[in-house]
């Protein structure tokens, strides 16, 4: 008695090896799946960081339109120049001329001095104003003019307020204690350099294994559906192999070559590359076990609705800035509908991609992050169910049709 169920387990056995064997082997006989999920897993980084490389514009190109033309706005304006992030290039007689040059390309900001600009700074209840106008089909563009601006703008208020403190008969060094009455210190979180590239590379690093692996699985199972394979059936057995084990079995292949993969690409590319990771790699590891179970999962429900290989492509072009967009990375979770951030829970990326930032960005702990960590895992339960619920069904449906 003991011997059969044995045999029985060991029979259970053996046919999941070979599944997971035959599955590993259609992955490397297929040269497209072998560039999408090796080659283009592994290239993507590179490329996005070469994007990237210099993470600070500088020397943006500005227009000045100083109807003032006083001590005052030129000490402004010499300031601001000594900045390494604008270069102040033309210098116009009006705003339409500076407006053209705009147009044109030739400059990716204005700033304007009004003719009472001095005047309203001598005045103490005065006012001065200043406009900037910045080209806002570059964010880079507009960060670059706006923050250093704004930076100037905040230092010579502190000596404007100094100097009418000094008309008032107010000591100097009292008047600067007056005008330092809050000092502040500005630190840049998580993202030293204040970069672009380091704020959103962490996030591009998930989506790649994201959607490499959902491609991939998309490919092959539109690929065994345009050839009609019985993938499944081992030599010499009339019936097939449970549906359990078929999924077990190719998740297996699945996992194994892609958990590689992501403790190179979420392990070694941040430190490779000098993006921010102050997070223990031994919790960004641990989170890397749900986050992949639960995207081959989800990929493999949607596969079984891929009925040729070139689906795939299509759904990867589609689905990718949506699942970033959704995610809430790239653009603020507050504004994107209520209704859109329910679609983006069910997807694995959305608390991968918050789990690994949390961790390798922002040094979280896993506990810390442990929302993301039991999401995940539930997600990977929830996907491994209605995929072996889909793969019945397929496959009922396919007899059915044969009959």
């Amino acid at each position: 008695m003991i011997s059969r169920h044995l045999y029985h387990y060991w029979l259970q056995f053996k046919e999941s090896g070979w599944i997971f064997a035959n599955e590993l082997k259609r992955i490397f006989r297929d040269p497209g799946v072998v560039v999408i999920f090796i080659v283009a897993t592994l290239a993507y980084p590179l490329i996005y960081k070469a994007l990237y490389w210099n993470e600070q514009i500088t020397n943006v190109p500005v227009a000045v339109v100083d109807m003032s033309q006083t001590q005052e706005s030129r000490a402004f304006l010499h300031r601001w120049n000594a900045a390494p992030d604008i270069k102040l290039c033309y210098s116009c007689a009006s705003m339409a001329e500076a407006e053209q040059l705009l147009r044109d390309q030739k400059v990716h900001g204005i700033i304007y001095f009004p003719r009472d600009f001095s005047k309203q700074l001598a005045d103490p209840l005065g006012q001065a104003h200043i406009s900037l106008y910045c080209d806002m089909s570059s964010f880079l563009y507009m960060k670059a003019i706006y923050l250093s601006c704004n930076k100037v703008m905040l230092e010579s208020m502190q000596n404007i307020q100094i100097d009418r403190y000094e008309k008032m008969g107010i000591d100097k060094e009292f008047a600067w204690a007056l005008v330092q009455d809050a000092p502040y210190s500005e630190t840049a979180l998580f993202t030293p350099t204040g970069g672009y590239g380091s704020f959103l590379i962490p996030a591009v690093l998930v989506l790649i294994l994201h959607q490499t692996l959902f491609f991939g699985i998309c490919m092959l199972g539109g690929t065994a559906r345009e050839e009609n394979k019985e993938l499944y059936r081992i030599p010499g057995r009339r019936r097939g192999i449970s549906v359990l084990r078929i999924v077990l079995g190719r998740a297996g292949a699945y996992f194994v070559l892609y958990y590689a993969l992501a403790a190179i690409l979420l392990g070694f590319f941040p430190r490779l590359f000098d993006i921010p990771h102050i997070g223990a790699i031994e919790d960004i590891l641990r989170l890397n076990v749900p986050y992949i179970l639960a995207t081959i999962f989800f990929s493999m429900c949607i596969s079984v609705f891929i009925r040729n290989r070139e689906s795939g492509l299509v759904l990867l072009i589609s689905s990718s800035l949506i699942f970033l967009f959704m995610a809430g990375i790239s653009w603020p979770k507050e504004m994107i509908p209520e209704a859109w951030r329910y679609v983006a829970a069910l997807i694995p990326y959305t608390w991968g991609s918050h789990g690994f930032i949390h961790i390798n960005s922002m040094g979280a702990s896993l506990w810390t992050t442990r929302t993301e960590y039991i999401a995940l895992w539930i997600q990977t339960g929830a996907y491994f169910v209605l995929a072996c619920v889909l793969l019945y069904l397929s496959g009922w449906l396919s007899e059915r049709k044969k009959a």
